[in-house]
C-alpha cells in the first residue's frame, strides 16, 4: 500500500483521521466522529471516508454555506386592491 500523501484528496488519509479523533482504530474513531457530529461513511473494507470539507466547515475553519433569505416585496397597494375585491 501506498503511503504517499495527495495533496488534492478530497478526504482525510489515516494519520489525518488519526490527528483528529486521537484513535488509532475505527472503532474508537466512528465513536469521536458521532460524538463529535462529524459525517462519516464506512467504506465496503471498513475503512472510513470523511470529507476535508465537512471537517473544515464542523471544527469552524470554513463558512457554512447559507441560503441566502428570498427578497421582501412589499405591495401594500395591491394588498388593498385584494381586499377591496374580496368584500
Amino acid at each position: 500500500m501506498s503511503t504517499r500523501v495527495r495533496k488534492n484528496s478530497l478526504t482525510l488519509n489515516d494519520p489525518e483521521l488519526t490527528e483528529i479523533t486521537g484513535k488509532t482504530r475505527n472503532k474508537g474513531r466512528i465513536e469521536v466522529l458521532t460524538q463529535m457530529g462529524i459525517p462519516f461513511r464506512i467504506r465496503p473494507d471498513g475503512s472510513l471516508v470523511v470529507l476535508k470539507a465537512v471537517i473544515e466547515v464542523e471544527l469552524g475553519y470554513a463558512p457554512k454555506e447559507t441560503q441566502s433569505a428570498p427578497p421582501r416585496l412589499r405591495i401594500p397597494k395591491a394588498r388593498g386592491l385584494l381586499l377591496c375585491q374580496k368584500q
